[in-house]
Protein backbone atom coordinates (compact mmCIF):
# COMPACT_ATOMS: atom_id res chain seq x y z
CA UNK A 1 0.00 0.00 0.00
CA UNK A 2 2.92 2.26 0.31
CA UNK A 3 4.58 1.65 -2.81
CA UNK A 4 1.39 2.36 -4.35
CA UNK A 5 0.48 5.50 -2.46
CA UNK A 6 4.53 6.47 -3.11
CA UNK A 7 4.22 5.99 -6.78
CA UNK A 8 1.16 8.35 -7.24
CA UNK A 9 2.76 10.66 -4.79
CA UNK A 10 5.92 10.68 -7.31
CA UNK A 11 3.16 10.55 -10.80
CA UNK A 12 1.26 14.00 -8.96
CA UNK A 13 4.90 15.50 -8.70
CA UNK A 14 6.39 14.60 -11.98
CA UNK A 15 2.96 16.01 -13.51
CA UNK A 16 3.17 18.97 -11.36
CA UNK A 17 6.68 19.92 -12.45
CA UNK A 18 5.76 19.07 -16.34
CA UNK A 19 3.27 21.60 -15.89
CA UNK A 20 5.08 24.15 -14.07
CA UNK A 21 7.60 23.71 -16.84
CA UNK A 22 5.12 24.06 -19.60
CA UNK A 23 3.63 27.49 -18.40
CA UNK A 24 7.43 28.73 -17.65
CA UNK A 25 8.38 28.30 -21.18
CA UNK A 26 5.19 29.47 -22.61
CA UNK A 27 5.41 32.55 -20.90
CA UNK A 28 9.19 32.73 -22.13
CA UNK A 29 8.31 32.72 -25.68
CA UNK A 30 5.15 35.08 -25.25
CA UNK A 31 7.85 37.53 -24.11
CA UNK A 32 10.06 37.08 -26.92
CA UNK A 33 7.55 37.89 -28.89
CA UNK A 34 6.47 40.97 -27.90
CA UNK A 35 6.63 44.33 -29.22
CA UNK A 36 9.18 45.97 -27.58
CA UNK A 37 10.16 50.06 -28.00
CA UNK A 38 7.56 49.99 -31.01
CA UNK A 39 9.24 46.90 -32.76
CA UNK A 40 7.10 43.96 -33.65
CA UNK A 41 8.56 40.53 -32.76
CA UNK A 42 10.33 39.44 -35.82
CA UNK A 43 11.71 43.08 -36.90
CA UNK A 44 14.57 44.35 -36.99
CA UNK A 45 13.61 48.30 -36.41
CA UNK A 46 15.69 51.34 -36.25
CA UNK A 47 15.68 54.65 -34.50
CA UNK A 48 17.22 57.84 -35.88
CA UNK A 49 19.64 58.98 -33.22
CA UNK A 50 20.69 57.70 -29.92
CA UNK A 51 17.87 56.58 -28.41
CA UNK A 52 14.47 54.96 -29.32
CA UNK A 53 12.79 58.08 -30.66
CA UNK A 54 9.67 57.74 -28.50
CA UNK A 55 9.06 54.10 -29.37
CA UNK A 56 8.60 55.19 -32.90
CA UNK A 57 11.40 53.42 -35.27
CA UNK A 58 11.55 54.68 -39.02
CA UNK A 59 13.10 51.82 -40.75
CA UNK A 60 12.12 48.25 -39.78
CA UNK A 61 12.75 45.08 -41.72
CA UNK A 62 11.11 41.51 -41.54
CA UNK A 63 12.08 39.32 -44.45
CA UNK A 64 15.68 37.75 -44.50
CA UNK A 65 16.89 39.41 -47.61
CA UNK A 66 19.63 42.31 -48.28
CA UNK A 67 18.57 45.80 -48.32
CA UNK A 68 20.54 48.89 -50.32
CA UNK A 69 20.05 51.79 -48.05
CA UNK A 70 19.59 55.41 -49.34
CA UNK A 71 19.74 58.70 -47.95
CA UNK A 72 20.45 56.61 -44.18
CA UNK A 73 22.94 58.79 -42.87
CA UNK A 74 24.13 60.04 -39.35
CA UNK A 75 23.49 57.96 -36.08
CA UNK A 76 20.82 55.33 -35.63
CA UNK A 77 19.38 52.88 -32.64
CA UNK A 78 19.36 49.00 -34.49
CA UNK A 79 17.23 47.16 -32.54
CA UNK A 80 16.85 43.29 -33.55
CA UNK A 81 13.40 41.80 -31.98
CA UNK A 82 13.69 38.97 -34.31
CA UNK A 83 13.38 35.31 -32.80
CA UNK A 84 15.80 32.57 -33.00
CA UNK A 85 18.94 32.76 -34.75
CA UNK A 86 18.08 35.73 -37.13
CA UNK A 87 20.86 38.29 -37.36
CA UNK A 88 20.97 41.71 -38.54
CA UNK A 89 24.35 42.93 -40.34
CA UNK A 90 25.65 46.54 -41.73
CA UNK A 91 27.32 46.58 -44.85
CA UNK A 92 29.52 49.37 -45.91
CA UNK A 93 29.70 48.02 -49.94
CA UNK A 94 25.97 47.80 -51.74
CA UNK A 95 24.30 44.24 -52.52
CA UNK A 96 25.57 42.94 -48.43
CA UNK A 97 29.75 43.66 -49.54
CA UNK A 98 31.85 43.97 -46.39
CA UNK A 99 29.69 42.98 -43.57
CA UNK A 100 30.66 43.74 -40.08
CA UNK A 101 29.58 41.94 -37.12
CA UNK A 102 26.77 40.40 -36.10
CA UNK A 103 23.20 41.91 -33.85
CA UNK A 104 21.36 39.16 -32.68
CA UNK A 105 17.51 38.98 -31.35
CA UNK A 106 17.34 41.35 -28.21
CA UNK A 107 20.17 42.90 -28.58
CA UNK A 108 20.87 46.66 -29.38
CA UNK A 109 23.42 48.86 -30.97
CA UNK A 110 23.79 52.73 -31.50
CA UNK A 111 25.64 53.19 -34.98
CA UNK A 112 26.86 56.16 -37.13
CA UNK A 113 25.40 54.93 -40.70
CA UNK A 114 26.78 57.54 -42.77
CA UNK A 115 29.31 54.92 -44.12
CA UNK A 116 26.80 52.31 -44.44
CA UNK A 117 25.60 51.10 -47.94
CA UNK A 118 23.61 48.13 -47.29
CA UNK A 119 21.82 45.52 -44.21
CA UNK A 120 21.38 42.20 -44.22
CA UNK A 121 19.17 40.08 -42.34
CA UNK A 122 19.43 36.21 -42.17
CA UNK A 123 19.52 33.29 -40.43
Amino acid sequence: MRKLKAMRTAAALALAVGTMTAVGASQAQAAAQATVHGCDSGYVCLYPGAGWNNDRPTLTYFRYDTYNLNNVTGTYRIFNNQTGNAYFRTCTGYNGVGCEGYLYPGTYITRDMTPINSVVVGE
